[in-house]
């Protein structure tokens, strides 16, 4: 893999030797235990359990908690140093799944009952236990105040009725946050909940994707699940404004993940440019070549700046809502225009499954859809500017 200067993040304002030295040992650390593997993780259409655990090793999946639940406190910089160099590997289906717990954590460490946290939280990070978060369904799609799932109140807890789709880490994971409603229409009648994996009632369906071959993604089924009254996450009726809360960091983690894909991508190009022929030259020394893999890297400076700029922003105490919003669809579009550009160069090469670009490009359109599609979060960013 190259070591291009101008995407280390290491080398940007405001990072320090401990940021490099952070990065220099994950690099290594993906080097030998990811990149190797991640072709033959996709085939087979799973990666091993105990991923988790060497990722759990370094302090990967706890970066950015709490001590005291297992976590590795961290600031934004060493988060988005950690999302570039996962990304490196070339799988967003690894990193969708071996990551998947980070956006059902937040909710469980600010309102889960103390005992339950500690009991989860723990595991996860530990590599122990996997986490998923259960919002999305066939009806609803990104219309989160809509879902229909339902729990309703019984003797010692909640019956749990309804279903879910597209769930990362769906069939593997040992705790789901789940969303249900428990009253009325709209936002104000969510709650979140959550589930064990071997909660009588609970089954779970497998999903075929056109891209992150290796993520584990299925429907989720629930027929009047028990679930006990302390996994009840926040007050009754109080999950809408967790998952919205929630998304703020996801959005801003798929900017930075697209961002870094995209980097990916002028990586393979340069690479090949520099030792494929054609008509006695290299293709680099071609002007047409170098002018796009320039366009390339004139498209993910600037996004570059804007994520660490909005990364600051959060750790001074800010909510940029739909500074957040236009950034991950901005990247997306980025994403996929270096990778459309890398198989361009690749020719042949890059049409052949195995390479990282080839990889990327498929997985350009769950980067455009998750997390909020473009429409939805342009929709979001227009209220926040008080467009309507």
């Amino acid at each position: 893999m190259l070591d291009l200067p101008y995407f280390d993040l290491t080398r940007l304002p405001g990072a320090t030797l401990e940021h490099r030295q952070f990065r220099d040992s994950l690099q290594q650390f993906i080097s030998k235990e990811f990149a190797p593997n991640v072709e033959a993780w996709d085939e087979a259409g799973e990666f091993p359990r105990e991923v988790y655990k060497k990722a759990a090793s370094i302090g990967l999946l706890g970066l950015g908690y709490p001590e005291s639940v297992g976590g590795t406190p961290c600031d934004q910089l060493t988060r988005m140093i950690a999302t570039v160099e996962l990304c490196r590997a070339g799988s967003g289906g690894l990193n969708a799944s071996l990551m998947s717990h980070t956006i059902m954590v937040w909710p469980v460490l600010k309102a889960a009952q103390p005992h339950v946290r500690d009991l989860v939280l723990p595991k996860i990070f530990a590599g122990d236990a996997i986490g998923a978060l259960g919002i999305t369904e066939a009806s609803g799609g990104s219309d989160v105040a809509q879902l229909k799932t339902r729990a309703e109140p019984v003797a010692g807890g909640w019956k749990l009725n309804g279903s879910k789709m597209f769930i990362t880490s769906g069939v593997r994971a040992d705790y789901y946050l789940i969303a249900a409603r428990t009253g009325g229409p709209g936002a104000a009648g969510v709650s979140l909940f959550l589930v064990d994996r071997d909660t009588p009632g609970f089954t779970r369906q497998p999903l075929k994707k056109m891209g992150w071959w290796c993520s584990d993604t299925a429907a989720l089924f629930f027929d009047d699940c028990f679930v006990p009254a302390d996994r009840l996450v926040g007050k009754e009726g109080g999950g809408f404004p967790l998952v919205m809360q929630n998304f703020n960091s996801e959005r801003l983690g798929m900017a930075v993940g697209a961002m870094a894909f995209a980097m990916v991508c002028v990586e393979d190009a340069i690479t090949w440019a520099r030792e494929r022929k054609t008509f006695g030259r290299t293709l680099m020394e071609h002007q047409v070549i170098r002018q796009k893999i320039v366009q390339m890297i004139d498209s993910i400076l600037p996004l570059q700046a804007w994520v660490m700029q909005l990364a600051a922003r959060i750790e001074a105490g800010e909510s940029p809502v739909a500074d957040i919003s236009l950034a991950k669809s901005h990247a997306a579009r980025v994403m996929r225009d270096c990778a459309d550009s890398a198989i361009q160069i690749l020719g042949g090469a890059g049409f052949m499954r195995g390479s990282r670009s080839e990889r990327i490009y498929r997985e350009v359109k769950v980067m455009m859809i998750g997390g909020g599609s473009e429409e939805i979060l342009n929709d979001l960013a227009a209220k926040q500017f008080g467009l309507l």
